[in-house]
């Protein structure tokens, strides 16, 4: 089985417009080094805002994963992305986007 989200990324319109390229970079950087025997196919995160930060929940449904994450962002946003590996490519969206 191949490893997934190893092939060409690409984010929606609206993830460029409105999530920072540091908060980008750092959730593929989650996804790349996440301590699990398999990757889901679809992976979520939920952006909220605690005390000027950038709070993250990274969650896949299969196998079980959570992790919480707070980072420094100039731009902090309160959202839901998912990010979905089919294969050929991986794409990062906001959940209204789906």
């Amino acid at each position: 089985m191949a490893q997934k989200f190893n092939n060409q990324h690409y984010c929606t319109n609206g993830i460029s417009e409105r999530l920072p390229l540091t908060v980008q970079a750092f959730l593929w950087g989650l996804i790349r080094t996440m301590e699990v025997p398999e990757q889901d196919y679809l992976q979520v995160f939920t952006l909220t805002v605690e005390k000027g930060f950038q709070k993250i929940l990274h969650e896949q449904e299969f196998p079980e994963y959570s992790r919480d994450y707070v980072i420094p962002s100039s731009r902090p946003i309160t959202a839901k992305i998912f990010v979905i590996d089919d294969e050929t490519h991986s794409t990062m969206l906001f959940a209204e986007e789906y």
